[in-house]
C-alpha cells in the first residue's frame, strides 16, 4: 500500500490537507471586503482543532521515511510541503519521469537473457524493469511480458 493510500484509508480530510496545505483561520476586516489570517490569541476551538490535522499529517509522514529523507523534508512547514518534497525526490518532474519510462521501455525492449544466466538469475532483473515501469503508471499486459520472457530464453531453455 502506498503511502498515500494509506493516508487516504486513514481519513480522507487528511488527505486534503496534504493535497490543498494547511487551514489558516481567516477574518473578515474593514467592512467585509476583505479577509486577513486571524492572530493566534483569537482562534477558537473550531480552527485548533482544523489546524491539528496539519500537525498530524506531518506526524505520519515524518515517522513513515528514513532518516535521509527526513533531512530532505525537515525545513518543510506543512503536511503538503513535506509531500511535495517527497513526491518530486522519488518521482521527479513529469519531465524526469517521462525520461525514466523511456529508458526502461527501451531496456524492457532490448532485454535478453545472457548465455550463462540461469532463468532463476534472468528473472529478478526483469521483473525489477517491469515493477519499476508499474510504479511508474506504464503497465504492460500480462500476455506481452509471458511472450516477452519466450522471446528472450536461449532455444534449449524453453521446454
Amino acid at each position: 500500500m502506498r503511502m498515500h493510500d494509506f493516508i487516504m484509508v486513514e481519513d480522507s480530510k487528511m488527505w486534503d490537507v496534504i493535497c490543498d496545505g494547511p487551514f489558516v483561520p481567516m477574518k473578515v476586516v474593514g467592512e467585509g471586503t476583505r479577509t486577513v489570517p486571524k492572530m493566534r490569541k483569537e482562534y477558537n476551538d473550531v480552527d485548533r482543532k482544523a489546524i491539528e490535522k496539519n500537525f498530524k499529517e506531518k506526524k505520519i509522514l515524518i515517522f513513515g521515511i528514513g532518516q535521509d529523507e527526513y533531512n530532505r523534508v525537515s525545513a518543510c512547514e506543512s503536511a503538503k510541503q513535506i509531500w511535495e518534497a517527497l513526491k518530486t525526490a522519488h518521482e521527479g518532474t513529469i519531465q524526469v519521469k517521462q525520461s525514466i519510462i523511456y529508458i526502461l521501455t527501451t531496456e524492457y525492449e532490448l532485454f535478453k537473457m545472457k548465455e550463462d544466466e540461469s532463468i532463476q538469475d534472468m528473472h529478478p532483473h526483469f521483473t525489477s524493469i517491469i515493477n519499476e515501469l508499474h510504479s511508474l503508471g506504464k503497465l504492460i499486459p500480462t500476455n506481452k511480458l509471458v511472450q516477452k520472457i519466450l522471446s528472450v530464453l536461449p532455444p534449449g531453455k524453453v521446454k
